[in-house]
């Protein structure tokens, strides 16, 4: 099981994160975490996941668009601006710095750990905070904690006949 916490980095805004160790290779891992249309398969929280320019790779500086049921607008627009092949893949808001989905991969031996951040604010101070909480809390850490559980699973299965070849 996943652990997953809820932190007041700043007033005004929310932040969860969440980690969990996979039997899998960082660079397997990371391979799967790069590959952005397959967000939603693993990740709950997103109804869809792009590039603004397909034919581009990942890297610092691209741009993905993210249909999410974050509190906020419905479609929004991120930016790649933190890139470390196999560690570290960290997207802040076009519009909104403090919009921010975080994710970083630990190489332990043959293992990994998979730590995951998002953050979004919480307008109308420290009210709207607490009927944010209240509104969405519960369900966004459910979603977290299951979504790494599907990560896991997904860098964790391997197969002969390529079932799942495209994952």
């Amino acid at each position: 099981m996943a652990i997953v916490s809820e932190s007041l980095a700043h007033p005004g805004q929310r932040s969860f994160s969440a980690s969990l160790d996979i039997d899998a290779s960082a660079e397997d891992a990371f391979g799967l975490l790069c590959a952005v249309e397959k967000w939603p398969v693993w990740l709950s929280i997103l109804r869809s996941a792009k590039l603004a320019q397909p034919a581009s790779a990942l890297a610092l500086g691209s741009e993905v668009v993210l249909r999410a049921s974050v509190p906020g607008e419905e479609e929004q627009l991120y930016e790649v601006d933190q890139y470390i092949a196999n560690y570290h893949l960290s997207l802040v808001g076009a519009y909104s710095v403090r919009r921010r989905l975080d994710f970083r991969i630990e190489r332990k031996t043959s293992r990994s750990r998979l730590h995951v951040k998002l953050a979004y604010p919480a307008y109308g101070g420290r009210v709207g905070v607490l009927m944010d909480r209240w509104k969405h809390g519960r369900r966004l850490t459910h979603a977290l904690d299951e979504a790494l559980l599907h990560f896991k699973g997904l860098a964790e299965y391997r197969s002969a006949d390529g079932l799942l070849a495209d994952l």
